[in-house]
């Protein structure tokens, strides 16, 4: 009677899996393969069909030590342009400065110059205020006399028009039959008059000018003409 123990289901199921295992070791079904050839595998065709020819025809005839020149003389390149960027950049920041310097400049000159009118406006002001309280001190001086002032009064008006005088006023006073001129001559009335039709025939206030230019029209009439 023998010992040996008949095979049984189980066994022969477990042979069956190794064999599977040993197939699947050997190689991939061709499901794998299949997923294997996948996207991934289409795009590295396609970089490598990007990649120029004529590079690829240079690296292959070229040697290692020709490969290395053109590296470093690309990197020498690459650093000569960042050197001249920088510069560039530094240049730009130095410009943009002085424009800065050269507005603050101009502002405060634009001050220094303002406040320089408002300073000579005001000695001439004071000036001119000086000499006229002059004038107020004869008049005053003036009616504190007795009798006739006209002597008095007349030296007054002399030191007033001198002072106008200094400050390039002149006075406006046509002559009777002068051609009225708009600019300088306001125009109250028409009246009879011996003189021409539409030249002055009288002056009811004066009129000044300073620096040549009118800071008080006169006041006249025009004559309309003999009757």
């Amino acid at each position: 009677m023998s010992d040996e123990t008949p095979p049984t289901d189980a066994t022969d199921a477990s042979e069956g899996a190794d064999a599977t295992t040993a197939e699947s070791d050997d190689g991939d079904s061709p499901e794998t393969a299949a997923q294997t050839d996948g996207p991934d595998a289409e795009t590295t065709a396609t970089d490598a069909e990007e990649v120029p020819t004529d590079l690829v025809e240079r690296v292959r005839e070229s040697d290692a030590e020709t490969i290395a020149r053109e590296i470093t003389a690309l990197r020498a390149r690459a650093e000569e342009a960042e050197a001249r960027l920088a510069e560039a950049d530094e240049t730009t920041e130095d410009l943009q400065n002085q424009l800065k310097r050269k507005q603050a400049d101009f502002q405060n000159y634009k001050k220094r110059m303002e406040k320089r009118r408002e300073q000579e406006t005001k000695r001439a002001t004071e000036d001119l205020v000086t000499r006229m309280v002059d004038v107020r001190d004869n008049l005053k001086r003036g009616l504190d006399q007795e009798g006739d002032i006209r002597d008095g009064v007349e030296s007054t008006l002399r030191q007033f028009d001198d002072v106008l005088d200094a400050e390039n006023v002149e006075e406006i006073s046509p002559e009777p039959g002068e051609t009225v001129d708009p600019q300088r001559h306001e125009v109250l009335m028409r009246v009879d008059s011996d003189h021409p039709e539409g030249t002055v025939a009288q002056v009811h206030r004066p009129g000044y000018e300073m620096a040549e230019k009118v800071i008080r029209s006169a006041q006249v009439t025009v004559s309309d003409g003999e009757e």
